[in-house]
């Protein structure tokens, strides 16, 4: 795949070169908008603008919406005010609020210059709704319906609003307030008999968001429902947009990226990874890590303690990175497990009691797999004595079921005071269960061996 993109892309060049322009748009119109903006990203910047020139308005609205914020930046600084204005018109509402929150304050303030009135009416009002909200991810373009129109009435209304609608597949009913009564799909309306009211055929039990629910919970709905829309309701429940499938799509790559970057101690990037620049890297990993490096400390401590220990029994030092990181690995599967449960909803604090029951059993069996296969080991090929295995094995039972606990509460008592659970992750718990596991080690030790 990657050998035709390139060979593709070669032509792409090769026509512009050779100035045939209009054999490059025969081919661009052929395309995809998210396939378009792919290439485009490939090319060299100084030919985007002549490139993009070459689209129809709307296939470059479309191509626009598609593209990495530094080539929409790159591209607005080439347009000319007409240009600009006319991808603006071309733009659904909250295409054109996600382009204004990327961009820097120069280009925002061109950009607003040439939007309507209206437009800058709208994209101001959306842009007072809390970030990652329903409300700052909805759209205001979707097609409302009244109770008394018939299904006739409705085909007509839809034929003379839709096409400026970013979708049509569902309609929703409101009353003279713009209340939400109703929601009704495109194909109930078109298979009605003509003279049917619609609020005989629409379902008056309709899932709603309001406009400051998290947009996390709103994807969630989709992948719970399979929704292609969502409607958006203030606090007295009048519509006020809704949210599409694309966008709910966009929220769970965004949410799924911020907690893997989390889980990983890195703050999450807002551009792709080869449009940060080394030093952003570094600000991201930086304070993550002096931060792990600090909480290390307190393992060396703990081993400093035990120096006289380890100087009695020097075998005992062979052994700690296994059972230090059989520990972090055991609380990091348990703790990953239990935040995903917690992202899809799946798991609540009050199953705290469940959770750790289930954690516990699984803790017992897998502290009696591995310290069997690690007792055989450690006489068999080790060849240490027979009460420094029993301390190793006791040692690596008892902290893989530490860990398997720590790992399990750990992130649901940080969702319940507030805190991403994703924070939580296998950094911190491994910090926190290394030092158990020194304990535990050590004090086991001091008991067995009398040190």
């Amino acid at each position: 795949m990657a050998e035709i993109t390139a060979t593709f892309e070669a032509t792409i060049e090769m026509l512009l070169e050779q100035k045939k322009f209009n054999s490059l748009k025969d081919i661009l119109t052929t395309m995809y908008p998210a396939d378009i903006a792919i290439l485009f990203e490939g090319l060299p910047k100084q030919k985007l603008t002549l490139l993009f020139r070459l689209l129809p308005k709307e296939l470059a609205a479309e191509v626009f919406v598609e593209m990495e914020s530094h080539l929409q930046q790159l591209l607005i600084t080439g347009f000319s005010d007409k240009e600009l204005k006319e991808i603006i018109d071309e733009l659904y509402m909250d295409d054109a609020v996600d382009l204004i929150e990327e961009m820097p304050a120069n280009v925002v303030k061109r950009i607003l210059s040439q939007a309507d009135p209206e437009t800058r009416r709208l994209i101001n009002e959306m842009l007072m709704y809390p970030e990652d909200s329903a409300g700052s991810i909805m759209t205001t373009e979707f097609v409302d319906l009244r109770p008394e129109m018939t299904a006739s009435d409705a085909v007509d209304h839809i034929r003379a609003t839709g096409i400026d609608k970013e979708t049509i597949d569902v309609c929703y009913v409101t009353d003279t307030k713009r209340k939400l009564v109703g929601a009704i799909s495109i194909r109930t309306i078109i298979l009605a008999a003509k003279d049917t009211k619609i609020s005989e055929i629409m379902d008056p039990h309709v899932i709603s968001v309001n406009t400051h629910e998290d947009q996390e919970a709103v994807a969630q709905i989709f992948a719970k429902y399979g929704f292609t829309a969502i409607p958006v309701v203030d606090t007295e429940n009048r519509l006020v947009g809704i949210v599409t499938v694309d966008d709910a799509i966009d929220v769970m790559q965004e949410e799924t990226t911020e907690d893997i970057s989390k889980m990983a101690a890195i703050t999450p990037p807002d551009k792709p990874y080869f449009q940060l620049s080394v030093f952003e890297i570094w600000k991201s990993r930086i304070p993550w890590l002096l931060l792990l490096m600090i909480s290390a400390t307190f393992t060396g401590m703990i081993i400093s303690s035990f120096e006289k220990a380890l100087a009695t029994y020097i075998v005992l030092t062979a052994f700690i990175p296994m059972l230090m990181d059989t520990g972090g690995n055991s609380g990091s599967q348990a703790s990953v497990t239990i935040i995903r449960g917690l992202s899809l909803q799946q798991i609540q604090f009050s199953d705290i009691l469940r959770v750790v029951w289930k954690e516990a059993r699984v803790a017992v069996m897998c502290a009696i797999t591995l310290s069997v296969f690690n007792f055989a080991k450690l006489m068999l090929f080790d060849r240490v004595g027979l009460y420094v295995a029993l301390v190793i094995c006791i040692t690596l039972s008892a902290t893989v079921f530490v860990a398997k606990i720590v790992g399990c509460i750990l992130p649901m008592l940080a969702k319940k005071i507030g805190f991403d659970p994703a924070v939580m992750a296998s950094p911190f718990i491994t910090t926190i269960v290394d030092a158990l596991s020194l304990i535990i080690y050590f004090s086991t030790a001091s008991v067995i061996l009398g040190i």
